[in-house]
């Protein structure tokens, strides 16, 4: 099984621009109304405008641009390089939210938050 996680976004191209920075990867799509980046072989991560999913289903979704800085959704990212990542996401305007720590679970993780209110989750294995 493949997976495609697509976040709604304010800005494509703002929000495009902050994950190839943060994620220091280059998008494997990148046209109006749909950015994703290849996480690994088998997950994506894509960004659409939240316009876009609003034209698609109309009056049958609640507008997401209602919603927009409410945390709704959190992308948890374990890596290597999590700490590089994180401070790639502060100086791109996210908003911090915790520090690495090591938690409960095992993890040594940071959070913030994104352009557009999604939690952001850097961790590595302890």
């Amino acid at each position: 099984m493949k997976a495609h996680f697509i976040l709604y976004v304010k800005d494509q191209k703002k929000s495009t621009e902050f994950y190839r920075a943060v994620l220091n990867l280059v998008p494997v799509l990148d046209v109006p109304g749909m950015t994703e980046f290849r996480l690994n072989e088998g997950c994506i991560l894509g960004l659409m405008p939240e316009s876009g999913i609003k034209k698609l289903l109309g009056d049958v979704l609640e507008d997401p641009a209602a919603a927009t800085g409410v945390a709704r959704s959190e992308v948890y990212l374990v890596s290597d390089v999590a700490e590089d990542c994180f401070s790639r996401a502060l100086n791109c305007g996210a908003r911090l939210l915790s520090a690495f720590s090591l938690r409960d679970w095992g993890d040594i993780v940071a959070y913030c938050q994104d352009l557009d209110g999604h939690v952001l989750a850097f961790a590595k294995t302890h």
